[in-house]
């Protein structure tokens, strides 16, 4: 098993910036990917951004450009920086991490004002 557990998120103006962590533990040698998924309400939830153990990197087309995603394997953890926020990115966010099974954490909220 997994744990994950996400901090940052809260609310911020149009155009601010927000930083989320996640720290995984337990059994991390069956981690190989971890990300960030968010959900906003009645919309499925949707991939942000993912990084491998190497650290290649996967983003959305929707926040390419405004986010960066990034991860110390040494420390189990990873953040996902937020620029430019849109009250479209308004959504809980979710830390994910696994390969062949995945584990979530427990979200945590991200609302953009206009």
């Amino acid at each position: 098993q997994v744990q994950l557990v996400e901090s940052g998120g809260g609310l911020v103006q149009a155009g601010g910036s927000l930083r989320l962590s996640c720290a995984a533990s337990g059994s991390i040698f069956s981690i190989n990917a971890m990300g960030w998924y968010r959900q906003a309400p009645g919309k499925q939830r949707e991939l942000v951004a993912v990084i491998s153990r190497s650290s290649g990197t996967n983003y959305a087309d929707s926040v390419k450009g405004r986010f960066t995603i990034s991860r110390d394997n040494a420390k189990n953890t990873v953040s996902l920086r937020m620029n430019s926020l849109k009250p479209e990115d308004t959504a809980v966010y979710y830390c994910a991490a696994g390969s062949v099974e995945w584990y979530w954490g427990q979200g945590t909220q991200v609302t953009v004002s206009s």
